[in-house]
């Protein structure tokens, strides 16, 4: 159990040993108490005595950020003093393998700690003046199932038993198993407001409410988000309405005006692309984890806080 001192060992080591910038940095931009205290909450019961949840909570964290096994996150909290000291661990204390990582993250997924915490950490965010609500990005993405495709000769409509919250769809004449990951960044600092996991076949106009804060001046979006309802509503609650324009088969072809007007909101609504880039290519979040549907949900909670942790650490050393 960390007393919150450094241990003996660590009194005659070099401070350089285990320098990592960018952890130190991500440890720095918010306050984890309140974290830490939510974990607590979720502490898992029996057995022998468990693990600070607050320690455990990073763990998730450094995981996703990057992008770890368990098995590989219990041999990265041994290895690896950076990863030690991001999560409170001394020297002489013992950390958990990776059937405890495992059982913490799925209590986790269970009782909501991954929204929670997503939702605390924002609140920390906007009070430090990084979510400005100048306006709402929207967009989704396709996320690989965790188990295989099924048998074509199922039918892409079959009930798949072992992953039933995943589902078919298609993208550019190709068919994809899996979910889509749905978000709203802020367009100052691209920090995610909002994100959602859905089946795969589940559109993106059709969570574009739940997207939409509120409280910003404007809305970002590609033409899949056009809905004439929504455009009226934006426009009675006073947010600029800056979604794409689509044709339609009444009008095939947009007009001059309407297509400029589709550019320059795809300047704009650009920045929220590079999220999902992120995601993929820095933490390596390219397909669900789990079978499970919650834990998938909150393994989608957990990439949009790692994401917003990295991104306003970086916001902090400009």
């Amino acid at each position: 159990m960390s007393s919150g001192q450094p241990s003996f060992v660590e009194a005659f080591m070099d401070p350089r040993l285990g320098a990592n910038a960018r952890l130190e940095a991500i440890s720095r931009v918010i306050d984890w108490g309140p974290i830490e205290r939510l974990a607590e909450a979720i502490r898992p019961g029996g057995g022998r005595p468990p693990y600070r949840s607050g320690a455990m909570i990073k763990a998730l964290y450094l995981q996703m950020l990057y992008g770890l096994s368990d098995p590989g996150l219990e041999e990265a909290l041994i290895d690896r003093l950076s990863f030690r000291r991001f999560c409170g661990f001394e020297l002489d204390e013992t950390t958990p393998d990776e059937t405890t990582i495992c059982r913490f993250r799925g209590v986790a997924a269970r009782k909501g700690l991954m929204k929670a915490c997503f939702e605390a950490v924002n609140q920390q965010l906007d009070a430090k003046g990084l979510i400005v609500r100048k306006g709402t990005l929207m967009d989704a993405t396709l996320l690989a199932a965790a188990s295989r495709k099924p048998d074509m000769e199922q039918g892409k409509g079959a009930r798949v038993e072992r992953e039933p919250g995943a589902s078919w769809t298609q993208k550019n004449g190709k068919s994809y198993f899996g979910y889509r990951l749905h978000v709203a960044t802020d367009q100052a600092h691209n920090l995610i407001r909002e994100v959602f996991l859905t089946p795969a076949h589940v559109s993106e106009s059709l969570v574009a409410e739940s997207l939409i804060q509120g409280d910003e001046a404007a809305v970002y979006a590609d033409k899949g988000y056009e809905n004439k309802r929504r455009r009226a509503r934006l426009k009675a609650a006073k947010v600029k309405d800056r979604i794409c324009h689509r044709a339609s088969k009444h009008r095939p072809v947009l007009s001059y005006w309407k297509t400029q007007r589709n550019k320059l909101i795809a300047k704009r609504r650009a920045a929220v692309e590079r999220v999902f880039g992120t995601m993929k290519r820095v933490f390596g979040y390219n397909r669900a984890r789990s079978a499970d549907f919650a834990s998938n949900y909150a393994d989608a909670y957990r990439v949009a806080t790692v994401f917003n942790l990295r991104r306003a650490a970086g916001l902090a050393t400009v």
